[in-house]
């Protein structure tokens, strides 16, 4: 696709911001990486790091450009986005933030402090820039915090449509506690000590070791052993583990390859007689963090490996520089909302594109999808 840029007047007097849409590999990778070392919402998936790999794999046709803002020469956001004509099995063209099936978190990145010039330039690029769109749509979107409040000022300074269209809450792990003290307040004293229980019980079957790695070493071994335990247990059975398709596969060495190469890789193993039984990946957005994958072994299932494991993962509070850890498990997930007591939202928004027709015409869809005139963010 070839790049567009238009020049248009941002919310607030200073500067101009203007709209460049382009390819992964044009966007400069200095530029890119300062913009994700300084975003407002932090999110590893559209990070340079994570997301050119899953370019790669999961866009073999190329219909994913992004949508770069710069402001004053400086990039100050970046969203991934691809035309569609089926939204969610209705034939409606809009326009998408695109997101991929292992990528939990929509947050476009976007420079702190210049939230509503980000979305007031996007919006109005979007208004000429994408055809027939009725709306855009985009999903994973934290509801709070000033991306989000920028996201509903600017829809309704414009008296734009736009509506949430569905909201999800999932565990979330946000605390001044100590690991101790937080883990002593989540579970009770039974389960507390029934899971002790299942530690030394584990312990008798052989050589019990926890591991905390946030280098680069031996990360292709690692990785390896997380993708064969992944795929021994159900997921593996389902179809549906990492390993299960090459491009899934490719995606998870690459982006761990990478957040490593970028400092933001962490990765936890329990392992028994030197075999890893239970596995974690998080991603570290300072001051935010991500639970992006985890795997156990089942034959240990009744020693709960991936609760012994979630307990060392509380450590996490310990760091100075991470004040949060997203779960990016599903709503309700029966293991880690057992130990994590916090919630994050995540949304899914629709905001009307183009002239007075076309935003006339994204009501009335909102209208028919929520039954009930959209009242804005």
């Amino acid at each position: 696709m070839a790049s567009q840029a238009r020049t248009i007047a941002p919310a607030d007097p200073v500067g101009t911001a203007r709209v460049v849409s382009t390819r992964a590999g044009s966007v400069p990778a200095v530029a890119w990486d300062a913009l994700a070392q300084n975003a407002s919402t932090p999110n590893p998936f559209f990070e340079r790091w994570c997301l050119i790999p899953a370019l790669a794999v999961f866009d073999p046709a190329y219909s994913v450009s992004l949508a770069c803002v710069y402001r004053d020469e400086q990039l100050i956001g970046l969203l991934p986005l691809a035309l569609s004509g089926d939204y969610y099995g209705y034939p409606v063209p809009h326009q998408r933030a695109w997101l991929h099936a292992n990528a939990f978190c929509g947050a476009p990145l976007v420079l702190a402090g210049q939230e509503h010039a980000f979305w007031a330039a996007l919006l109005e690029w979007a208004d000429e820039a994408q055809g027939n769109a009725m709306f855009l749509h985009l999903t994973g979107l934290p509801s709070d915090g000033p991306l989000y409040d920028a996201l509903r000022d600017t829809t309704a300074r414009d008296r734009r449509p736009a509506a949430v269209v569905q909201r999800a809450e999932r565990a979330m792990l946000i605390s001044d506690l100590s690991p101790e003290d937080y883990f002593a307040q989540s579970m009770s004293t039974k389960k507390r000590k029934e899971l002790r229980r299942q530690s030394r019980r584990l312990g008798e079957e052989g050589a019990l070791e926890f591991v905390r790695q946030t280098d680069d070493a031996q990360l292709h071994e690692w990785t390896g052993q997380f993708l064969a335990l992944e795929a021994s247990g159900w997921k593996g059975d389902e179809r549906s583990a990492l390993a299960s398709a090459p491009d899934t596969a490719a995606f998870f060495r690459d982006s761990l390859a990478g957040a490593a190469q970028a400092g933001r890789l962490e990765r936890l193993s329990l392992t028994l007689d030197g075999a890893p039984i239970a596995m974690l990946a998080n991603f570290l957005t300072a001051p935010g963090s991500f639970s992006f994958k985890t795997a156990y072994d089942e034959r240990y299932a009744r020693f709960s490996p991936g609760v012994l494991l979630q307990r060392e993962n509380l450590d996490i509070l310990l760091r100075e520089d991470i004040a949060w850890c997203d779960s990016c498990a599903a709503p309700d997930h029966p293991m880690i909302e057992r130990i994590w007591r916090e919630k994050r939202e995540v949304v899914r928004v629709s905001v009307a594109l183009g002239g007075i027709m076309r935003r006339q015409a994204a009501r009335a869809f909102l209208t028919a999808e929520n039954r009930a005139l959209p009242k804005g963010l």
